[in-house]
């Protein structure tokens, strides 16, 4: 009986040292490659600005290419961009306004602000205080501007940039580099064809009132406003007319795209 008591006890003993070595195997490797993993993540946000812009290119690095583009970091509500003392406000609040993680922010109740109702049309719950805009500049002017944007969607939320050109008005581009739609329905949003249809569509119109729309199947033919509808997927549909309508109103981009527009950029 007592050499049976060892051998469980030995048994366990050796579980537990197994357990314990395996556990810092692991929390060792998450630590030493936690930096990598965060470079990689930089990076990829970088290329789908570039995507969105139209200026990614094969075989030239992404850094090499991201240098053409200037990061600034916006405040939403006053529809400018942010002062030295805001920026302070956010290095303040534990993020780097040079690498500013917006997502993050929108969770954090000293940089965002809650968000219900009517007044919640993309259904993102909370709103960022702050976020980066990405520009490119030609002859002191703003060329293009590319702008971060997120909503619901039929199963989850997508998050993408929408490029405009200087102008304020004619879209360049428009990508989601993270969702979880249905493949072959919603995942259309990631279709090549369907997001050519955005280029060259015009968010306002005349009277400068928020008219770019996604539409319940094809366009009106030569409507500069409206984009298909994706083919079976509704509701994804809807949560994309209602994101970007969203980000290109007063309540997020619409003032400082308004501002710009005065200034001639």
């Amino acid at each position: 009986m007592s050499a049976n008591n060892d051998s469980i006890q030995k048994t366990l003993i050796v579980a537990v040292l197994l357990c314990l070595v395996c556990a810092i195997i692991v929390a060792g490797a998450a630590v030493s490659l936690k930096p990598l993993q965060v470079a990689n993540k930089v990076e990829d946000k970088k290329k789908n600005v570039l995507a969105a812009a139209g200026l990614l290119q094969d075989g030239v690095s992404i850094e090499e290419q991201f240098k053409q583009i200037t990061t600034r970091i916006v405040n939403l509500e006053a529809g400018r961009f942010a002062t030295d003392a805001e920026l302070a406000e956010i290095k303040a609040a534990g993020l780097d306004p040079n690498n500013y993680d917006q997502r993050k922010a929108s969770k954090m109740p000293e940089l965002s602000s809650a968000l219900a109702g009517e007044n919640d049309p993309a259904s993102i719950k909370r709103l960022e205080k702050y976020a980066a805009v990405y520009m490119i500049e030609k002859d002191d002017k703003i060329d293009k501007i590319i702008l971060p944007i997120h909503g619901y969607g039929l199963w989850s939320t997508l998050y993408g940039f929408i490029a405009l050109k200087g102008d304020m008005d004619t879209i360049v581009g428009l990508g989601f580099y993270s969702h979880a739609e249905t493949p072959g329905l919603g995942g259309e949003v990631d279709n090549p064809k369907w997001k050519s249809l955005w280029e060259g569509k015009e968010v306002y119109d005349a009277n400068g009132d928020i008219a770019i729309t996604v539409v319940k199947g094809p366009a009106e033919m030569g409507n500069p406003h409206q984009v298909d509808g994706l083919s079976g997927a509704t509701l994804t549909s809807r949560g994309v007319d209602s994101l970007v309508r969203f980000w290109v109103g007063d309540k997020a981009f619409g003032s400082l795209l308004t501002k710009l527009k005065e200034q001639g950029a």
